[in-house]
This record gives C-alpha cells, structure tokens and sequence, in this order.
C-alpha cells in the first residue's frame, strides 16, 4: 500500500480559501474524481477530488480552516505500492560521502532487510521553503509560530505572512525539529525562499526538499534522540523573538501588518490610539473596525470620517416570531464591496430607453436555429455585444483609476460582466473577449456562466478581468434603477423589464418595444459628456443592430 498526499490545485487567482465540508469521513473508500473536500472563495464555491482511487487515511484540514494552492488536505491510501528499498538507500547514500560517525556495511544493507528500523535512525537536515503565493511579488513575514527545538509535523504553521490583501499561513512541508530560523519578522519573501531549517527524522522526503538539504554539517547517525527530546515551550522560546514589529512605512512604534494600515488611511484612524489584541500586542482589522464603532457610539471625530452614526440594534422578537440567518460568505463580501463602492465612488446615474422591436424580432427568429445548434438566444447576449462595442467606440469606459489616483489604466481588451442572482447570493462571471465574438458564441458562453453560477461552480478566474458589468433585472419588472459601479471598473449598466409604448413617428403613435437602461459611472473618471456619447451609442445599436456590423 502506499501514501498519497492530496493538496489544493490551481485555486484560478484565489490567495486563499475557506474549506467548508468535508465530503467524506476517515476510512471512507473514495474513486478518482469523487469530493473530498468543498473550498468557498469570496465569490464561488468549489469541489477538490480526489486524484487517485483509495480509501482516507486522515483529513489534514478541518472545517473552517482556511488554505492556498498547495496545502495538503488529506492522507489517501492505495494499493500502489512502491519499492522501500530504492528510496531509504537513496537517502542514506548522500551522508556517507561527508566524514559519519558510524560507516558500516549494515547501514547500506539494513533499508533492504528492514526499512523501518534505518528510516528511524536515519536523519537529514533540510530546509523548507515558501509554497507557491500565487504572486511574484514578496511579501512581510509577520509572525514566526515556531522556535528552535519546536517539533513540528507536516502541515504545521512555520510563519505567517501578510499581504496588502491577505494573510497566509506557510505549512512545514517536512515532519522533524526546527534547528534554525532562517527568516526573521519584518524579512520580505517570495515563493521559493527560504524559511527554517528541520532536522527530519524519516527516510522518506520530497525530491524538491532533497535538493536543498543543507550539506555543511550533517546530523548525527543516532536520530531517535532528537525525536526523544522534551520539546521546550513554544511562549518561554518565542519571547527572546519579541522585537518592534515589522511595519509597513508609517512608523516603526506601531505593530500592525500593510493592510491594516491600509484600511486605517482609508477610515482616518491614527493607529497610536488602537489597542491591538493580536499575538504580541498585533493591531488587527477588527481592531481598527471596533475602534471606529467605538468613536461613532461616542459621537466624536477622531476618525476622521464622515461621522455616519450606526443603526440601532433592535430586537425584533418584540414584536413576533423572528429567526435569525446566518449570511453566505458570498453575501457578506458582496455587501462589504457594496457599501466600499458606495462610499469610495461618486456615483451618476443616466436614463434613456432603447427602442428594441426590431431587435427582438429578430431575435425571435433565431429560435429554429438555435434549437439546431442547441443555444439559447436571450436579450442578455446583444446587450453584452452592444456594451462591448459601445466601449470600443467610447474607450473611456474601459478606463480603472490607477491606486495613486493620479494617473488611470486603459485597458484595450473588453470583457463583460453579468450579473447573476442565486441562492448563495450575487455572482458576476465575466464573459471574456465579448468585442471578438459572436451573438451565438457569447449565447453559449452566457448559458455556461450562468450554469455554473447557480451550481456554485464558478472558478475565480471566471469572476476576473471584467471592464463592464451589465445588471439585468429581465422580466422580474420595474421602470429603472441605479446600480452601483462595481469598481475598479467606471460604469455598469441596469437594465430593467422592456415594455410596450405608443412612441410619435412624426405623424402617428405607434407601439414600440421599449427598454428602459440605467448607466451608473465613476464620476472621478467620467464626466456627462463621456456618459452621453456612451448611451447614445449603446441605444442606436440596440435599436438598430446593423449597426454592429459597422
């Protein structure tokens, strides 16, 4: 039997994610493909299978846990066995061309006749490294979870970094004793770089991990007595670490990561009055959170904000029956992003209505040979044709503001967002290179999205890149609304339910099918002019779709 070691794939851009269910329990048999465990992002949910067939040996996460591209979650056995002999002997060959202690003819022949006993009282020294961050860019090593003599197992925190978006945990991919710290708090790392150096104890290591064992003093032969130590207390032997704080550029007093001081800039909060309750005294978010609520519910200005008083809690059992629900991760990041949005982006908002009668009977007309080609043609598909061809026309709609605020990002590729209602809450899958493609091909892309979507399928990566977002309230009704720019894009556009008007010809009244439109952008990077031209054009096409064609 042999040990397979399954770890989270290519999460599509995701940083990090929260594992949600365990699909099966220890000692279940799993087949290839089948769940093992379900991992839920800001914006999707996703299912990781199992690679090989088999049974669980032992789940190395748990529920709630939160991981990144190449964690291991799970131990599967299966009935691939490989060969003890080759790779214990392959380890112990490497000590025996530096000066040993011991070398004996029964250490070289002792894997074959008993490879237990030689991974037990073989050791190497070798030194684990930062996984894969999904970035090139480095990042601060905050926090140091363990000290020299610790004893750590494989999937066990080493470090924590933080970036402007997120902090990680760095897992010891090696099973054995810290002998020393490579990185210290306030270093900048990347992926690949080095962290500790572990003294291990098994036979049995990574070809990766191999190749940067440290040579220049090997470990004694004698091993189980490492493993035999008292293992020293990890507060006693953290506290020598406890230096000033790696910080960011504000000031060097303040022990608080790059992204709480972010989000302090943002509320005007001055740190020196935040009390932190993170490891060592750490300001954390929700530190700087309570702080701002805490001066609002005093009615001071020291947060330097908009002194916007919070609503009052009301107990609604008062008045009858309630039940209290808890809100989908989904629904919380996307009221976060909402209010962010709202209260960051000056907002205008634009009405006109599209006269679409011809469009529609034309689209009508598509039914026959959309039932060939086994696509569904809906209103959706030309309005992301004509969006993308009204930000081809008018490029200052493809336009992000730049984070120094002084200079703006124009983007010459054009992806479209749509807007999708389901039971976990509001997703919004990106069509990509809508300008390039068809009304069959982006028909076809629209039903796969909005499949995926509702199945809680999507990939991040699904989710990324828009320019453009369209909002479509259908057939659900109303005469227009304002929806709200989903930054760093500058315009969205809402649609609402199309109905039948007498419009004047110049002579008569005649009944045309008329689509209200709502165009809310960023004023910072808009102005009227730019709106105008934008919905002028976006109406012409949808009331005359030759007009892609030009």
């Amino acid at each position: 039997m042999a040990i397979e070691i399954v770890t989270i794939p290519d999460l599509g851009g995701a940083e990090s994610v929260e594992v949600i269910e365990l699909c099966t329990a220890v000692g279940d048999a799993v087949e290839q493909e089948e769940s093992l465990v379900v991992l839920e992002s800001d914006k999707a949910s996703m299912d990781v299978p199992s690679p090989v067939d088999g049974s669980v040996v032992k789940y190395l996460v748990s529920e709630g846990d939160t991981v990144k591209v190449g964690d291991a979650i799970a131990e599967i056995e299966t009935a691939n066995a490989k060969t003890p002999a080759e790779e214990p002997s392959s380890q112990q060959a490497e000590p025996e061309v530096a000066p040993a202690p011991i070398e004996e003819p029964a250490v070289e022949e002792a894997p074959v006749e008993a490879p237990v006993a030689s991974q037990e009282a073989t050791t190497s020294e070798q030194i684990a490294l930062v996984p894969d961050i999904g970035s090139d860019d480095k990042v601060e090593l905050i926090e140091v979870s363990v000290a020299v003599g610790d004893q750590v197992e494989e999937g066990e925190t080493l470090v924590v970094l933080e970036s402007d978006k997120a902090t990680m945990d760095v897992p010891s991919t090696l099973s054995g004793t810290v002998k020393q710290i490579i990185a210290k708090e306030g270093d900048k790392l990347g992926t690949g770089d080095q962290v500790a150096l572990i003294e291990v104890t098994s036979g049995v290591a990574s070809t990766a991990e191999a190749e940067v064992q440290a040579e220049p003093a090997p470990a004694p032969t004698p091993a189980p007595a490492p493993a035999e130590t008292p293992v020293p207390p990890k507060q006693p032997a953290a506290a020598p670490a406890v230096n000033p704080a790696p910080v960011a550029n504000d000031s060097a007093e303040i022990y608080a990561g790059p992204a709480v001081r972010m989000l302090s800039r943002e509320l005007g909060v001055d740190l020196s009055q935040v009390s932190g309750t993170g490891p060592k005294g750490r300001i954390q978010k929700d530190d700087v959170n309570n702080f701002v609520k805490s001066a609002l519910q005093l009615g001071t200005t020291s947060t330097g904000g908009a002194g916007i008083p919070q609503v009052p809690t009301i107990d609604f059992s008062q008045f009858g029956d309630i039940e209290t629900v808890k809100l989908s991760k989904i629904q919380k990041v996307t009221a976060d992003n909402m209010q962010r949005n709202w209260l960051n982006v000056p907002h205008v908002t634009q009405f006109d209505d599209a006269d679409i009668t011809d469009l529609e009977t034309f689209r009508k007309s598509l039914k026959p040979e959309g039932e060939k080609r086994g696509i569904k043609v809906t209103p959706v598909a030309f309005l992301i044709k004509a969006a993308a061809a009204a930000l081809a026309a008018n490029p200052e709609f493809n336009r992000s503001l730049a984070g120094d605020g002084e200079n703006y990002v124009q983007k010459h590729y054009i992806n479209i967002g749509m807007a999708v209602d389901t039971p976990r809450g509001l997703v919004v899958p990106v069509i990509k290179d809508a300008y390039k493609k068809g009304i069959w091909e982006i028909s076809a892309d629209v039903i796969t999205m909005a499949t995926l979507a509702r199945e809680g399928k999507l990939k991040p990566s699904d989710m990324q890149g828009g320019c453009f977002t369209i909002s479509s309230l259908g057939a659900m009704g109303g005469n227009g609304f304002t929806p709200i720019v989903n930054s760093p894009e500058v315009g969205i556009l809402g649609v609402s339910k199309s109905q039948m008007k007498p419009i004047w010809d110049g002579s008569d009244f005649q009944p045309r099918l008329m689509l209200p439109l709502g165009l809310s952008y960023d004023h910072r990077v808009i102005n009227g002019g730019d709106a105008g031209r934008f919905m002028t054009y976006l109406v012409k096409i949808l009331s005359d779709i030759r007009h892609m064609t030009l």
